[in-house]
């Protein structure tokens, strides 16, 4: 498996990917290939990339900046992650996770945060911390994942395409 930017002409095949892959989860919304091709269009994709197995295109894992009490302090938003669900469970999602992160450490971020499963998300490193907030969902599942200290504080506002 290969590990690579987003390029322009796999814009198609993360759409139908990203459909596929949320299609039967119980917590989606069913929004998020719409995201990505809307982080995408105005320009909020800091990191987009591909996991490719032979010629197929097998997973994708965006990365925006978010804003933290309104204020830009290069931070980013993990998600979505997608992969085909006949290859989920195959350690392709880690795969991804782990190279962005490594990559937006490598551009300077200084962390990360995400909507999501405690259980999944500790294995890399993220951890709720009360002092970051996003209201829409219950505070456990705001995670994040310092990786220049200090931790910001308040509340986190991830781009317009998340809705």
């Amino acid at each position: 498996m290969e590990i690579r930017l987003e390029q322009i002409t796999d814009k198609e095949e993360i759409f139908a990917l990203t459909t596929a892959a949320f299609k039967d989860m119980p917590f989606s919304d069913q929004r998020e290939a719409a995201i990505v091709d809307a982080l995408r269009e105005h320009q909020a994709l800091a990191l987009s990339l591909v996991a490719i197995e032979g010629d197929t295109l097998i997973g994708h894992v965006a990365f925006s900046p978010v804003a933290i009490e309104g204020e830009y302090v290069d931070w980013y938003a993990l998600g979505p992650v997608s992969v085909w669900p006949e290859c989920q469970r195959k350690g392709i999602g880690q795969s991804l996770i782990r190279d962005g992160l490594e990559r937006l450490k490598n551009l300077g971020a200084k962390g990360c945060v995400l909507v999501g499963d405690p259980n999944y998300y500790s294995r890399f490193g993220f951890e709720h911390d009360p002092r970051l907030t996003y209201s829409p969902v219950p505070a456990q599942y705001v995670q994040r994942l310092v990786f220049v200290p200090p931790v910001p504080q308040g509340e986190v506002q991830f781009h317009p395409a998340f809705g």
